[in-house]
């Protein structure tokens, strides 16, 4: 006989209103913390009470992580088990189909899929997870079994890596769950080829929200130079040379994401017109300056400047020195693609930061177009965190 979930209970004061309207996190001081709620394993499933007592939801606990309790679903006797989450990633495959030819995307996006702190890519019979709540580590072998049947998918790796997994107090390991990799994973993706590294890449691999932002400066590519700066396995870069760029640069910490580039270039049959700079990226701005070098296309992706909120106004310092550092690279009548993923800072933030770089390296400029993360990391709409990239494409006088 199964024993009765725990209980956990909002304080006097705390909002129930925002979960009853879809708000999915519940923060510590939010939270009846008493002994029995402190003695609760991180990953157990409860039912979360509003203060007067009324069943709210079911949610996940974890008392070593800030987010004391995340929604798992507004049923409060929801059972959470392997049909559950089953359900959750047929619904989530199906719109992925919808819009993807091949199983190349995100299939789940955490809060915003109904799986909070789970992300999955796909990577046609590959897959690997990122685990980044205590309850998906809890119950990894049910994700496993349920990704596997609903998708069909024959590898699967666990990536139990990064800030997030930290933050909930879980330890890193990155696991072959099922089937095995022994080489980069081709990637097709707006006409070019990226190769990612399941087990030794950043994050899953690869990074498929820039898919739309990519076509666009792929739109703006023919015939001419291109500069891609943390470019990571090539991203910007190949949809270019995809586009019809002449030439282009990625530029890179990394020399094994600038090498996964190069390979990529040369299966999309464009090594000839692919090249790559490894360093710093602030430094590769600078001697680029000073060599005098000009593009028709410039784009900088950086990783977040600004993952939290104290680190804020470092961040915008940052972005708005890159943009800086990029804007006299620019050939008049050129374009200069910015981006961020840093939630911390909003679209006005970060584009005020864009803005005054340009302004101070003496450039002024049209905005064109921005640009969001795709439709396979679809946006919560009660949770800002969900709907973190921004990409802004300027035209430069």
């Amino acid at each position: 006989m199964s024993q009765p979930r725990p209980v956990v209970r909002l304080r006097p004061k705390a909002e129930a209103r925002a979960i009853r309207h879809g708000f999915p996190w519940v923060y510590a001081d939010e939270l009846v913390v008493d002994r029995r709620t402190k003695t609760i394993a991180p990953g157990t499933i409860a039912t979360l009470e509003d203060a007067d007592r009324r069943p709210l939801a079911t949610v996940t606990v974890n008392p070593n992580s800030k987010i004391i309790a995340r929604v798992m679903s507004r049923d409060a006797e929801a059972q959470i088990d392997r049909a559950w989450i089953a359900a959750k990633l047929s619904r989530a495959q199906e719109m992925r189909a919808r819009l993807f030819a091949t199983p190349f995307y995100r299939l789940i996006h955490a809060e915003a899929d109904g799986l909070p702190g789970v992300i999955i890519d796909r990577f046609g019979d590959a897959a690997v997870i990122q685990p980044n709540a205590a309850w998906s580590e809890v119950m990894i072998a049910d994700l496993e079994a349920a990704l596997a049947e609903v998708t069909g998918v024959t590898t699967i790796i666990k990536n139990g890596s990064g800030r997030a997994r930290n933050l909930e107090g879980l330890t890193e390991e990155t696991l072959v769950l099922r089937g095995g990799v022994d080489a980069p994973v081709e990637v097709p993706m707006n006409g070019a080829i990226y190769m990612a590294d399941l087990l030794g890449g950043q994050k899953t691999g690869l990074f498929y929200d820039q898919r739309p932002n990519h076509a666009f400066a792929a739109r703006l590519a023919q015939g001419v130079r291109v500069l891609d700066v943390f470019s990571h396995v090539g991203g910007f870069a190949l949809a270019a040379l995809a586009g019809g760029a002449h030439s282009a640069i990625s530029v890179d910490a990394s020399a094994p994401a600038l090498d996964l580039a190069t390979k990529g270039a040369q299966a999309m049959g464009a090594g000839d017109r692919f090249s790559t700079r490894q360093g710093d990226a602030f430094d590769q701005l600078d001697a680029l300056g000073q060599e005098g070098a000009r593009f028709d296309l410039v784009i900088c992706d950086p990783p977040a400047f600004a993952p939290a909120k104290p680190a804020l106004q470092a961040g915008l310092r940052a972005y708005e020195r890159i943009a800086r550092m990029a804007a006299p690279l620019v050939e008049s009548g050129g374009y200069l693609v910015l981006c961020s993923c840093s939630h911390a800072a909003d679209l006005a933030q970060f584009r005020a930061a864009c803005t005054r770089g340009i302004g101070k390296a003496g450039r002024s400029a049209q905005l064109i177009h921005t640009g969001y993360a795709g439709p396979d990391h679809p946006m919560l709409p009660q949770l800002a965190e969900s709907g973190y990239l921004k990409s802004l494409f300027f035209r430069l006088d």
